[in-house]
């Protein structure tokens, strides 16, 4: 069944006379003369059985349903382009586009990424924040690090490793003490992260202790949101410490407490599996839990 498609040399002239509003301006830009511009978009009014422009002699203005269609189709062709270019920087080289949970990709994938880069030149990785899971079918997502149980449908799962989180805060906040007790913790503002609503109950829980206000506080969806407001003294956060290394190191947070929160979830990398014998993803693949079970080992 053919599509119900206008020319695409149509498209483009009338993008360009869209965004300059001038039909003289977009036959200059494209280098067309006027009247085969004028055709063009008489054509695709024709098309569309639609009104795109209002002439006068003062020249042409966008109709309310042509500013609404011009802004569609500039977003269409801007997006053909950006595939366009892609595809012409490749020449031969494969892609990888990654979904990867923010925190994770910024503190401890990123600092690794240009080992891959070396050992594998041609393959570009690509990084998109992605916080939850998601089909693959509906996105152009190759593969994806999330964390989770690994319970993900049409995927192939590897595991990387635990989060572990520890209880940290800004130094001001221990007033002196070198560590505080979990009785104490409890009286403090708890930072919570809103992907894991139950992790200050779960630490408490895991000591004996049932602490009716473990789930109040402000929430944030990133683990470097909780880090900044834990460093502004705003209250006491459980973060996993691979993902505050240098914030450690440099003593603007503090472990306050050394229990961690074993869980059940980690962070995995996931493949669907119509992908999984892609020689770039296996390289990968390979590459990265070779990367977390060297991080694992030394801690």
């Amino acid at each position: 069944m053919r599509r119900k498609i206008p020319s695409t040399a149509a498209l483009v002239c009338f993008e360009a006379a869209a965004r300059n509003e001038s039909f003289t301006k977009a036959a200059q830009e494209l280098a067309l003369t006027q009247g085969a511009v004028c055709r063009q978009i008489g054509g695709l009014e024709a098309f569309l059985n639609v009104e795109l422009f209002r002439r006068s002699r003062r020249g042409v203005k966008l109709t309310e349903a042509g500013l609404s269609y011009s802004r569609q189709v500039a977003a269409q062709l801007d997006a053909v382009e950006r595939d366009t270019l892609s595809v012409m920087r490749q020449q031969g080289a494969s892609v990888i586009e990654l979904a990867v949970v923010p925190t994770f990709g910024t503190q401890w994938l990123l600092p690794r990424l240009k080992d891959f880069q070396q050992r594998h030149p041609e393959v570009t990785v690509n990084l998109t924040n992605r916080t939850r899971p998601f089909l693959f079918a509906d996105t152009t997502f190759d593969a994806a690090i999330y964390f989770g149980d690994a319970d993900w449908s049409g995927t192939q799962s590897h595991r990387l490793m635990g989060e572990n989180p520890v209880p940290v805060c800004s130094p001001a906040l221990l007033d002196g003490q070198g560590i505080l007790e979990a009785s104490r913790i409890a009286q403090l503002p708890l930072l919570q992260q809103s992907t894991r609503p139950y992790a200050w109950r779960q630490w408490f829980g895991s000591q004996g202790m049932n602490v009716e206000r473990d789930m109040t506080g402000p929430r944030y969806e990133l683990f470097s949101m909780l880090a900044q407001a834990a460093m502004h003294e705003m209250g006491i956060a459980l973060i996993p410490p691979f993902l505050i290394q240098r914030e450690l190191e440099e003593s603007r947070l503090v472990v306050a407490n050394r229990h961690a929160l074993n869980s059940d979830k980690a962070y995995y990398l996931m493949i669907p599996e119509r992908k999984v014998e892609s020689a770039s993803l296996r390289a990968f693949r390979d590459w990265l839990v070779n990367q977390a079970q060297a991080y694992t080992s030394k801690t």
